[in-house]
């Protein structure tokens, strides 16, 4: 190397560990190292292994997961070595680079790693890959590791892996890399900890700035405070300056210029006392000098997969244990120092241990693109710190094949076109139809305007055109609004990326509610007409507007945020769409249904985008197989209702499931109600020809089916086993009453008709017993019995009696046995009365 570096000069605590990191790293190909915020490891560390012999000339490429730190460390190892940014050590940004050929160290960030793995699988000209901040868990670092570790095991065993952290469980990663891990104590001072009370998510910049104003008075030193986001920096910012307008307050978060930056993270030129107010971004990442007490709000802004928009979004929450152990080891680097931390000891108790991985509660649809361009068909397979959940990559699944990137889970040809644009493949989806359709300066503008925070938040207007002609308004230099800064940086990096000229002019409002539905399919919506600012989604949820809107007249929408609340959503952002537009996008489909309430079988072809029917005409000609299907769902749904479940097919079924339980060693079928429906498909099938309605169920003889679908022998066995009807010594047959759960079945018979039966009947070749319900003339109930022989002896007397007082004319004899038995009524004194 031409350049000469020493570590020991920049005195900082990593040099302790450089002799085991070159140890270990000529020995094997993964490496852990565990070193606190502020040990020097991601400047140092890259700087002293660009000697290695192993490494033989290959690049060093170090990931990083926020876009601020990779800018400040590669200036920072430049400074170190004499150069700019650009010469030995360069970055690569997302729609930013400064790399040169003489470049050996690259810092790199946004997933720019992953690409250059679909690049290049084996990343040949790369000898190391460090992850910087692995304790951030961050998705693009999951998965890179995963990707990295597949190449090193496949392709290049000598690729060297290298990950660090400030506080992450080291045990567990080593065991699942089974790598050894080089740990730095650092030499941090003792901080003391005050805690400032209970605190309050809608006041964090007014308390934040109470409690920094106290630590003004109360301590001497810089002073480093920890906010969520921008928005809390800005007003605590303003609030402080009114304040305490002799000290320097120095703003620090990720959309800042280089200048910006720097003043937070260097000494003030004029020896003023700073206050740097800064996100997450400086608990590990970045070191600020001179700072000797923290001001820890206790909330940071992490990623997190946003259902109001379909992408990943940011999410305001609170920290965990080993992020505040980071923010509060900030104050000890030069000397003892203090952390104010703005909540109690009894909120201490509730937190986390350790930050959740992104990888648990992300969006996956970039992920699992990224894993079927690499060919990884089971991207569970792959060695992972924690595994992708799996309802999260079905729904990533889902939304991949209705944007065509993935076709029976393989990579389309347009899938490849949507990966290699570096966006959400659902804004990449929206560009490449905007290409086709000549309409990508205005998806640009609202690429732009999806992917940033929305710049009229808060001004109740739904419709994103206004946004694009305000941006546009921006670019024309009528306004001078802040917030579309951002939406037009990015903006103007997708149209170099397409090579689109930009447009300032008026456009087709109907354009961008076509190109929203090309990102959201699933979100175009058509105004219910029966509650005004209703919209019935084409996933078949429901969303309304705010009766002010101007939206709520048109016919139909696209939608781009939206609160996905039970019952109704919330509208946030759309676009008026031209139903006209949806035809290319639609599908035709038969819908074959049952609806019993409209009488039947309805069937008729629709075109349909997703659950919106754009237009339906009757089909004239249903497929019998298709009809088939669908009446003998409706059976297992609503069957007792459709056919005719007589009483006597319900004896039969009886009869059936009697024997069942009498006769369990032969295989008498299931004929339960439920059973039956449930397989009505096997029996009830081929009687179903020319079936149209209701009526037509009615009219199928259910017991001859039923009879048939068991076969002949099987009923002449039933009608053995377990009779319909019993003989009785007046003459007549009697029904049988049998019952499903096997009791035995009754006969109720009146008394007169068996005078002379001695022995109750039996079924089931003389198994089970019948129980006789004798009857009065009259067919009411006079005695239950199952012991006939009894009877006659013991109660028949009793019985006589009261029945001679009641019914005078009827003919009862003394011996019963002896007695004629009469299916009529015989009178006593005209024995040639006719029965009735």
């Amino acid at each position: 190397m031409h350049h000469s570096f020493d570590p020991l000069k920049t005195r900082l605590p990593v040099t302790g560990i450089i002799s085991s990191v070159q140890r270990y790293l000529s020995e094997t190909n993964t490496l852990i190292v565990g070193a606190p915020p502020g040990a020097g490891k991601s400047t140092v560390l890259p700087l002293v292994l660009l000697n290695e012999e192993w490494l033989e000339g290959r690049k060093i490429i170090m990931l990083e997961p926020r876009r601020l730190a990779a800018g400040t460390i590669a200036a920072r190892m430049a400074a170190l070595l004499g150069e700019q940014p650009g010469q030995t050590v360069g970055y690569r940004i997302r729609f930013e680079s400064k790399v040169s050929a003489q470049t050996k160290i690259e810092v790199v960030t946004e997933g720019i790693l992953t690409r250059m793995l679909h690049q290049d699988n084996a990343l040949e000209d790369v000898g190391l890959v460090i992850f910087d901040e692995f304790h951030e868990r961050s998705l693009h670092a999951d998965v890179a590791l995963a990707l990295c570790r597949e190449s090193q095991e496949i392709l290049r065993p000598d690729l060297r892996i290298m990950v660090m952290s400030a506080t992450l469980d080291t045990e567990r990663l080593s065991k699942l890399l089974s790598a050894p891990v080089a740990e730095s104590k650092g030499s941090l001072f003792p901080v003391r900890i005050v805690y400032t009370g209970e605190q309050d998510l809608t006041r964090i910049p007014e308390l934040c700035a109470e409690t920094i104003l106290k630590a003004l008075r109360e301590q001497e030193g810089d002073i480093l405070a920890f906010l969520p986001g921008q928005g809390e920096i800005r007003k605590c910012e303003l609030l402080l300056k009114r304040q305490v307008p002799d000290v320097g307050i120095h703003p620090l978060y990720g959309q800042l210029s280089f200048a910006e930056q720097n003043a937070a993270i260097m000494p003030s030129p004029q020896g003023k006392r700073k206050v740097v107010l800064s996100t997450s971004i400086a608990e590990t990442s970045l070191t600020i000098e001179g700072i000797k007490v923290v001001v820890d709000s206790g909330f940071g802004r992490n990623p997190a997969f946003d259902p109001k928009t379909g992408l990943s979004g940011l999410r305001t929450t609170m920290i965990s244990l080993d992020s505040a152990g980071q923010r509060a080891g900030r104050a000890g680097r030069l000397s003892p120092g203090v952390c104010y931390r703005m909540w109690s000891l009894a909120t201490q108790e509730r937190m986390h241990e350790f930050r959740t991985p992104e990888i648990l509660e992300a969006d996956l649809a970039p992920v699992l693109l990224d894993m079927a361009q690499w060919g990884v068909a089971d991207i569970l397979k792959l060695s992972w710190l924690d595994a992708p959940p799996a309802a999260a990559l079905t729904s990533a699944a889902d939304v991949l094949h209705r944007l065509g990137a993935l076709q029976g889970g393989r990579i389309t040809a347009h899938g490849k076109e949507i990966h290699r644009l570096p966006c959400h493949p659902r804004i990449a989806h929206m560009l490449l139809k905007a290409r086709e359709g000549g309409t990508l300066p205005v998806a640009a503008d609202i690429a732009a305007l999806l992917e940033e925070r929305d710049p009229m938040e808060g001004q109740d207007i739904v419709d994103i055109n206004y946004r694009v002609e305000a941006l546009r308004r921006f670019r024309r230099g009528e306004v001078k609004d802040r917030r579309f800064e951002n939406a037009e940086k990015i903006a103007a990096a997708y149209r170099r990326l397409l090579k689109v000229q930009t447009e300032n002019g008026a456009y087709d409002p109907y354009h961008a509610g076509l190109l929203i539905s090309y990102a959201y399919p699933e979100r175009v919506a058509i105004a219910r007409p029966e509650h005004a600012g209703q919209f019935q989604l084409a996933n078949g949820k429901a969303a309304v507007l705010g009766s002010e809107d101007e939206l709520v007249h048109e016919a139909c929408i696209a939608i781009a945020r939206l609160d996905a609340r039970k019952g109704l959503g919330k509208i946030f952002l759309a676009a008026p769409v031209n139903p006209s537009d949806l035809y290319t996008q639609a599908e035709a489909h038969d819908v074959v249904a049952w609806d019993t309430r409209k009488g039947g079988l309805i069937a008729r072809r629709e075109l349909r985008f997703g659950s919106i029917a754009l237009e339906s005409k009757p089909l004239r000609d249903i497929p019998e197989e298709q009809a088939n299907g669908v009446i003998t769902e409706a059976v297992k749904e609503e069957g007792e209702r459709l056919l005719s479940f007589t009483e006597e097919t319900e004896q039969w079924q009886n009869r059936m499931l009697s024997l069942r339980i009498w006769r369990q060693d032969e295989d008498w079928p299931d004929v339960s109600t439920a059973e039956l429906l449930e397989n009505s498909g096997e029996w009830l099938s081929p009687y179903l020809a020319g079936v149209k309605k209701a009526d037509d169920l009615k009219r199928i003889d259910l017991l001859q089916v039923l009879q048939q679908s068991i076969g002949y022998e099987k009923q002449l066995m039933l009608d053995r086993l377990a009779p319909r009807t019993i003989a009785v010594p007046s003459g007549s047959h009697i029904k049988l009453k049998y019952f499903a759960d096997g009791a035995d079945p009754v006969l109720a018979v009146r008394l007169q008709e068996v005078f002379g039966m001695l022995d109750t009947p039996r079924v089931n070749e003389g198994r089970n017993g019948v129980v006789l319900q004798l009857l009065s003339p009259g067919f009411k109930p006079v005695q239950v019995t199952a012991d006939l022989r009894s009877f006659w002896k013991n109660t028949y007397f009793e019985v006589r009696k009261e029945l001679k007082r009641r019914y005078p004319k009827h003919s009862w004899p003394e011996d019963p046995l002896e007695a004629e038995a009469v299916s009529g009524v015989r009178r006593k004194n005209n024995p040639g009365a006719q029965g009735r």
